[in-house]
């Protein structure tokens, strides 16, 4: 029935093609049948209708059994194996049932160019061939053999052996009566014929719970999403003159319940949507939410970027909080990490033996800075793995917009590199022409199946046309954050006062490129973590000057052409450095200035929702006009605001501890001007100094203004 080689193989888990020696196969006018189940002493063959068709003998001690049977075709059979202790196991033999998979989706996943690969690839429940059960596929091309192993085969890789469909390199099994909830991984067997660590499924749907890393059957999605409203405003909306106000949040750590442990997605979507939409804030951007081993990586460094992590319960959870968001008109945007991956040996690191989702060479595949993997963007599948991964989160759980990390360290083949360290392209270059090809194909892709979503790129550099499409030249985001308003404003706010006059420019030089790209002005968590202190810290003075600043800040950045971000905690003025192992000190709002700064916040977001002069041309010249740029002894700046049909608004910054009275200054026009927000408002914790509601300019403009220390003024054309 089996040769020597093919038992030998069998047993040592050596096998590639289990479908040729395993299961049922003719022999001369009969049909015999072969099977795996280690450590049983007998193993009764059964039709699926329960008929007995023959007793199988052991073939090999290691408990290989097989034998002739009964039937007149060939058909799948259960098999009841018997054991020592007088206990059964019955299974379907999975070796009764053809493929899943088709040569389309060889031939699209060769050619780099297939989009739904997150409905072929990972674990998936189906019924198949006239039985419920799960489908497995995975990509391993290099491996000698895979097997899928998990609860329902012992861990035994040698009852889980794989089909390889050679043209793609993909390995698939259906097992019959595997449903969801089994905890799974892979078992491969390398190139160089080591067996390798057992890898977690790189498409796996869920994951175990940190420090487990077995990936888990997935039950298919079930949710009922209730956010037409929500989808269809953002498809046929501009996001570049939509008020946009993103609220940047580490769900491990915004708040905790009372006995210190992470809130469910349930949990949070009870409390922090309702947060969310009193604060005026119209959209969540969660830091990495995909599976990771580390929480001090704080998401940053995934294993598996196609599992919400299982910190905070389960899949559909998520699902039901990006719904509930919706539902309240709340965006939801995730931090996406495809520049690089750990090297954790469950991971993606050399994953059948190879260099397979990295590069090979360390001056390409090798991150100096975190000491992770970089992916291998010119090799197509990869490229194709990460493209199908953002389609994914859009798809499965309709969010928003995928905030991209560290889009600089794809971009540039020197990042943190020394001259040696790195190799140039083809062209004698620095840059990654790989990656950006990468980026180019994922926006596209992202942009045409999901109109309403948008991407936005950390990018630290002045590349060119980050938010260019890609039809024009550029990368293809809709949006990048601007770092250098980020770092120019915090140095000049760390400044004394005294000295502030000397240093204007910090002020003034960002409108130079402000719109060069459709930028998000971002206030984010890496400004308050590793000795750079909170926000409130950062401002210089004693602490009623630290609060005025602070607000005359928001008040200048609300003012500011770009869409706004701010990261959790800083709407309050928290004093600490966030830390992801506790909460946020809510406690803090039981002081009036905290209370101040979060009220100041919430106005802030619904002036500039509710004003398109501050909004609707976010992102274009024509919407921003100077009023005063050239105050550097008072430290004043002044600008208009504008959008078509709308009214104007002028936005007045001061900088030093003076009260200025009848400050003369002329306005774009004459008439009232109704004082909107002045971040000195007793309510807000100032000291309430003021125009009385309004200022009133003479036909040519001039008025006098009455400039409150440490403070911004918003100041709405009446007529």
């Amino acid at each position: 029935m089996l040769t020597r080689d093919q038992i030998d193989r069998l047993v040592t888990g050596r096998e590639d093609d289990p479908f040729a020696t395993m299961g049922v196969h003719p022999a001369g006018k009969g049909f015999t049948a072969c099977v795996m189940v280690p450590d049983a002493t007998g193993v009764t063959a059964l039709t699926l209708g329960g008929k007995t068709v023959g007793e199988l003998a052991c073939i090999h001690p290691d408990g290989l059994f097989g034998g002739k049977v009964s039937v007149k075709k060939r058909q799948p059979l259960r098999y009841v194996a018997r054991y020592p202790d007088g206990s059964d196991y019955a299974l379907v033999d999975p070796y009764g049932y053809g493929p899943v998979l088709g040569p389309m989706d060889d031939h699209y996943f060769a050619e780099g160019s297939h989009e739904r690969l997150f409905d072929k690839l990972g674990a998936h429940v189906i019924h198949h061939e006239g039985i419920g059960g799960t489908h497995f596929a995975v990509w391993a091309p290099n491996a000698l053999r895979v097997s899928v192993v998990g609860d329902f085969n012992r861990w035994d890789g040698r009852r889980g052996l794989m089909r390889r469909r050679g043209d793609a390199g993909v390995w698939e099994i259906f097992l019959p009566e595997v449903g969801a909830g089994s905890a799974y991984k892979f078992e491969i067997l390398g190139a160089n014929g080591d067996l390798l660590p057992l890898k977690s499924d790189p498409f796996a749907f869920q994951s175990e719970l940190r420090p487990s890393t077995a990936s888990i059957v997935a039950p298919p999605p079930a949710h009922r999403w209730g956010d037409d409203r929500h989808r269809t405003h953002w498809r046929g909306a501009d996001p570049r003159r939509e008020p946009i106000v993103i609220y940047e949040v580490h769900a491990g750590s915004w708040q905790r319940d009372a006995d210190g442990h992470f809130l469910s997605w349930d949990e949070l979507a009870n409390r922090l949507i309702p947060y969310v939409v009193g604060m005026g804030f119209t959209h969540i951007e969660f830091l990495p939410i995909s599976e990771h081993p580390y929480d001090p990586s704080w998401g940053y460094q995934t294993l598996g970027l196609y599992a919400p992590s299982a910190r905070f319960g389960d899949v559909e959870g998520f699902a039901r909080f990006v719904d509930g968001a919706h539902r309240a008109g709340i965006g939801v945007i995730l931090d996406w990490v495809p520049a690089h991956f750990p090297t954790d040996e469950h991971g993606l690191a050399r994953f059948d033996g190879t260099a397979l989702y990295e590069h090979a060479d360390p001056r390409k595949g090798f991150h100096p800075d975190w000491n992770t993997a970089i992916y291998n963007y010119g090799r197509r599948e990869v490229a194709q793995f990460l493209a199908n991964n953002a389609l994914f989160w859009a798809e499965r759980y309709h969010v928003d917009g995928l905030r991209v990390d560290a889009v600089a360290s794809m971009l540039y083949l020197d990042y943190s590199r020394q001259p040696g360290e790195w190799i140039p392209n083809d062209h004698g270059g620095r840059e990654n022409v790989e990656a950006v090809a990468f980026l180019q194909q994922m926006n596209k892709a992202l942009y045409g199946a999901h109109p309403g979503v948008m991407t936005i790129a950390e990018e630290s550099t002045s590349w060119p046309g980050v938010s260019r499409p890609v039809d024009a030249g550029g990368l293809g985001f809709g949006f990048k954050w601007n770092m250098g308003f980020m770092h120019d404003t915090l140095r000049y706010l760390q400044r004394d006062p005294v000295h502030r006059a000397h240093h204007h420019d910090d002020i003034t030089f960002g409108l130079l490129y402000a719109f060069d790209e459709n930028f998000v002005l971002p206030l984010s968590h890496d400004e308050v973590v590793h000795g750079k202190s909170s926000l409130l810290h950062k401002m210089a003075g004693d602490d009623w000057q630290k609060f005025a600043t602070l607000r005359a800040y928001y008040g200048l950045m609300w003012g500011y052409p770009g869409k706004k971000l701010l990261f959790m905690g800083q709407e309050f003025a928290q004093r600490d450095e966030w830390s992801e192992a506790r909460a946020l000190d809510w406690h803090l709002l039981d002081h009036a200035p905290h209370r101040g700064v979060q009220r100041l916040v919430a106005d802030l977001n619904h002036l500039y929702s509710s004003r398109p002069a501050l909004h609707a041309r976010d992102c274009e010249a024509e919407g921003f006009e100077w009023v005063l740029v050239d105050a550097r002894a008072d430290s004043i700046f002044a600008w208009v605001r504008r959008a078509p049909g709308a009214l104007p608004i002028v936005v007045i910054s001061h900088f030093t501890p003076v009260l200025r009275h009848a400050y003369r200054m002329r306005l774009p026009s004459g008439g009232r001007w109704r004082e909107v927000m002045n971040s000195d408002a007793q309510d807000y914790g100032g000291g309430g100094a003021g125009n009385m509601g309004a200022v009133t300019a003479d036909e040519e403009g001039w008025a006098n203004i009455t400039i409150p220390p440490f403070a911004t003024l918003m100041l709405e054309l009446e007529f």
